[in-house]
């Protein structure tokens, strides 16, 4: 068989069809007889299986590549669609998008540029206006899509960062460099915002010490009058904010940072305000909870993953800004691309606002799950994880074994084994450590783990709506086994050294 046979073309349309059939099938079998999350298998155990394969060496049938397949990915897969995966923000997807992944990978259209994508283009702007006018941006605003939270983070970081050199330059006297302005520049983000705003300041030539940590209140959310305390020492200082990030559903709390009292602050200073929503952003379409974004709408720039709480397969993620002028600041005309004369001619060139050039159509992702489902479905979805996570705070601050840190606004929950009796903070950080990975090796069931005040904690992040309270209640005891058989087992050499002392 020759290599042009496996070219995706017209003369092979019918083994694309055999082929594909053949793999949604194999997937569909597996998650119809999928019993637990994960299989707990050790990396260890695993590299060998796979370092084993000479890739050199094809196997020639499609079939035979999927029987591989099989013991080297589909076996041991994480499939996030148990409802007992309670761990990181991935969420079981729904099927229109994963019909739409099937569609763009075979289209493969680029969305850099018109002339790669009829069509395409014009379902994503759509959809970019769409978000916009959810989260209330106005008439102005615009944005691009993106492969995730940590990018478009960065991207907003960029705006930023060139909007406030040119403010910086406009009000000065004499000529500056950007390199004089830069040794200047603060971004203030909460402690417990995402890291990727650090990791954005040092990749745009800030280095990490550029972002000031703002304290949280004992909810987890930005304190106000931290922020503002910190906005005046800044200016006293002459070092110039360029931006504040304020996070609408924090990774390890799903915490809402107070984004009206935030806002007046940023406005009153003049101050970029970021709004990272890239968690929280299923409020967008939720029909009973949309007022905990209130002031989401006077932000300059918000991040959206619609991968989150939007319930798509990875990626699909946006950044909107307030003033699609701004944009500019990303924008780089390519004689072989996108040359001037295209944008003076308004040819609608994606990569003229994006800091990528050859991207996936992510979007049809979201434009089918909303042809079909709707707004309010996604919505329905989202609400019904944060209703879960609410009842399951309650059973938490109820059971005397455990320690929940805060009420959930959204659909996580922070929590820690606290055994009765006399039990150093050290060992029982041991022993909810333990508890954990004895819970992933034994497959029944993922829970993710975080670091809170210097200790850790384990945390449940729920967004799969197939997920009972009863599932939680099970995982509990399994932690609690777990942590409890643990100290069981130190007890007996503490003992024994007690003795021979």
């Amino acid at each position: 068989m020759s290599s042009t046979s496996h070219l995706l073309n017209d003369q092979t349309a019918e083994d694309y069809r055999r082929w594909v059939t053949e793999g949604v099938e194999r997937v569909a079998d597996k998650l119809a007889r999928t019993e637990t999350p994960l299989t707990g298998i050790t990396p260890a155990e695993l590299a060998p299986v796979v370092d084993a394969i000479d890739l050199d060496q094809p196997l020639g049938d499609p079939s035979a590549a999927l029987d591989e397949l099989e013991r080297v990915y589909l076996r041991d897969a994480v499939y996030f669609h148990h409802p007992r995966y309670l761990g990181h923000l991935n969420c079981p997807v729904v099927i229109p998008a994963v019909l739409a992944e099937a569609v763009l990978s075979s289209v493969n259209s680029s969305l850099d540029t018109w002339d790669q994508s009829y069509g395409g283009t014009l379902i994503e702007r759509r959809l970019i206006d769409w978000t916009a006018a959810r989260i209330g941006l106005g008439d102005t605003a615009d944005g691009v899509f993106t492969s995730g939270g940590t990018q478009s983070n960065l991207h907003a970081m960029l705006l930023a960062r060139d909007e406030a050199c040119r403010a910086v330059r406009e009000a000065s006297p004499a000529p500056l460099r950007k390199a004089d302005i830069l040794p200047r520049l603060r971004v203030l983000a909460s402690e417990c915002g995402h890291f990727s705003i650090a990791k954005a300041a040092a990749l745009l030539g800030l280095g990490y010490e550029a972002v000031i940590p703002v304290p949280c209140d004992e909810n987890r959310r930005m304190r106000t009058d931290a922020l503002a305390a910190e906005l005046d020492r800044c200016r006293d200082e002459g070092l110039v904010v360029m931006a504040v990030s304020a996070t609408a559903g924090t990774t390890d709390f799903g915490s809402i940072d107070p984004l009206p009292r935030i806002a007046e602050l940023c406005e009153r200073g003049g101050t970029w305000l970021h709004v990272d929503a890239a968690y929280g952003c299923g409020l967008l379409v939720s029909n009973r909870r949309r007022h905990l974004l209130d002031g989401i709408e006077r932000a300059d720039s918000v991040t959206v993953d619609y991968h989150k709480s939007f319930y798509q397969p990875v990626s699909s993620s946006a950044v909107l800004v307030r003033d699609r002028s701004t944009l500019r600041h990303a924008t780089y005309h390519a004689d072989y691309l996108n040359p001037v004369r295209a944008a003076e001619n308004l040819i609608p060139n994606q990569v003229d606002k994006s800091i990528q050039t050859t991207r996936r159509f992510d979007a049809l992702k979201l434009w089918l799950t909303l042809r079909v489902m709707g707004a309010d479905g996604v919505g329905e979805l989202f609400d019904d994880v944060v209703d879960l996570a609410a009842d399951a705070w309650k059973l938490l601050n109820d059971d005397p074994r455990f320690e929940v840190v805060t009420e959930p606004q959204l659909s996580t929950l922070v929590f820690r084994y606290a055994p009765a009796g006399d039990v150093s903070p050290a060992l029982c950080d041991r022993a909810n450590l333990r508890a954990r990975e004895a819970l992933a090796a034994s497959g029944e069931a993922v829970v993710a783990g975080t670091v809170v005040d210097g200790r850790h904690h384990l945390k449940f992040t729920l967004l799969n709506p197939r997920t009972t309270l009863d599932d939680i209640a099970h995982v509990l005891d399994l932690l609690a086994d777990h942590a409890q058989r643990y100290l069981s087992e130190q007890a007996g050499p503490e003992r024994g050294h007690a003795r021979a002392s």
